[in-house]
């Protein structure tokens, strides 16, 4: 079994407290793990050992910082497989979705920004002939980074690329459900950058990370997580005026018309329902299908969702895995029994499949299909973030987008139509912060990523990253 330590100044650090979390493997049940429970004081340490690391780093050219970058990325990249089978162990999905998703994308943070940075470009102006005016953009010292668990490394990392190769120094607070990629990450770390530059601190939001917010030598946080966890950050945070980017929760509709390319919707909508098992933010779990296609979409949806393979993540096959952990999975069960009691009828789907002894206290659910809910459905209003999609029907553009509209969430939607006028209107008129027409889960990373109203603040992605990362200093320099 292993023991995860802190990573504070290029050291494997036990907590202050002595005390450590208990890590189950989702599959079994089984303890795999112990995870350091941190508190105030580990966060303390890892902040004076960034403190310490940052007028170093900071005075390194972005050159320079590029190629540790690439380093970084070169290491994880021989070591790929060994990350994402010990993600798959940990979170719960496949290896093979963890190698070709999770992994591939760590490294393409890395490389991504190591590019980026060499890129930049500044304003500058000559105003009225007097003055030469130009932008310089800074490093602001030590930055905040709390990760969730449903893409352990690949969001943390999506955050430390563009922290330290902007010039800041990093304290992590990865998720506790999901800290053991993190801790084999900070074997790379110490092989590759000064002590200090990155530091993980594992344990509890309710300890490690409300003392990660609210100590005073950070002046920035970026978060990825849940609405309500967002909203204690914001308070958290006003206190001290920090830069904070909050990246929230999504219950995102997936608008199909009746003039669809019918088999690109039928898999990109199975893919968008149930990819990770429905641990992403961006999942399109609320389908809305037009009149006069609704019964033949149905039917064929429910019936692709039935030959989805659940059970072993080891599998090259298996296509979810279980949930991250008990109290999620009652958490998902408990809006099947909200479904029913609203008159909801779940078409397929709501029970534990058929597996090995070997998996047999694992958190698996076979993928669940529920039609006939109403628009205040508590399954159609909140973020179950499980493998469980709702199914209604809509006539027309209006009703479409009033019904995609009508959540407090705002991160994503997906519209599939062959009438790009259409498509253009929706992606005008829907409040989310991506609309993705004819597809799902493209990114292109130089490209802003955010939500609106409760899928939180800010932009991450390219510049956008860059830009929050750093403060600008207007120069103004008079010459006549």
């Amino acid at each position: 079994m292993d023991r995860v330590n802190n990573f504070i100044d290029n050291q494997f650090l036990p907590p202050q407290g002595g005390q450590f979390l208990v890590s189950l493997n989702p599959a079994t049940a089984e303890q795999i793990a112990e995870i350091a429970d941190s508190d105030a004081r580990d966060i303390e340490l890892a902040v004076q050992a960034a403190k310490k690391a940052y007028p170093l780093w900071s005075a390194k050219t972005s050159a320079e910082r590029s190629q540790y970058l690439y380093r970084i990325a070169d290491l994880i990249e021989k070591r790929a497989l060994e990350f994402a089978e010990l993600e798959s162990r940990d979170q719960g999905k496949p290896v093979k979705l963890a190698n070709e998703m999770d992994i591939a994308r760590v490294i393409l943070n890395f490389r991504f920004f190591a590019g980026a940075i060499l890129h930049t470009e500044n304003e500058s102006t000559v105003h009225d002939n007097r003055t030469f005016n130009y932008v310089a953009r800074k490093s602001i010292g030590v930055a905040g980074l709390i990760s969730p668990w449903n893409l352990p490394l690949y969001l943390l990392t999506w955050k430390i690329a563009p922290a330290i190769v902007s010039g800041n120094t990093v304290v992590c607070k990865p998720s506790e459900f999901t800290s053991l990629t993190a801790s084999l990450f900070a074997e790379v770390i110490a092989q590759v950058l000064p002590a200090g530059v990155v530091n993980i601190v594992f344990g509890t939001g309710a300890k490690a990370g409300e003392a990660l917010v609210k100590h005073p030598d950070v002046p920035l946080i970026s978060f990825t997580g849940g609405t309500e966890t967002g909203k204690r950050i914001l308070r958290d945070s006003a206190e001290s005026i920090k830069k904070v980017s909050l990246e929230l929760g999504g219950k995102n509709p997936n608008i199909i018309f009746a003039d669809c390319d019918f088999e690109a919707a039928i898999a990109n909508s199975i893919r968008a329902g149930f990819l990770n098992q429905g641990e992403i933010c961006l999942c399109g779990s609320r389908i809305y299908v037009e009149d006069s296609l609704y019964d033949r979409f149905v039917q064929r949806y429910v019936q692709e969702t039935q030959k989805l393979i659940v059970g072993d993540p080891g599998l090259p096959e298996t296509f979810m895995g279980p949930l991250v952990s008990a109290s999620h999975y009652q958490k998902v069960l408990s809006y099947l029994e909200v479904a029913k009691a609203e008159g909801g009828q779940i078409l397929c789907g709501g029970q534990r499949p058929q597996l090995p002894e070997k998996f047999s206290k694992g958190y698996f659910l076979n993928p669940t299909v529920i039609a006939g809910l109403s628009e205040s459905s508590k399954c159609i209003q909140d973020e179950i973030f499980g493998p469980v999609v709702t199914i209604s029907r809509f006539s027309g553009v209006d009703d479409a987008i009033t019904k995609a509209n009508g959540v407090r969430y705002g991160l994503s939607a997906s519209v599939w139509t062959a009438n790009l006028s259409q498509a253009h209107r929706l992606a005008a008129e829907l409040k989310v912060g991506t609309v993705w027409i004819n597809s799902w889960l493209v990114r292109d990373l130089r490209l802003p990523f955010g939500g609106m109203k409760a899928s939180g603040l800010g932009r991450e992605g390219g510049r956008h990253s860059l830009e929050f990362f750093t403060e600008p200093t207007t120069v103004c320099v008079r010459y006549s």
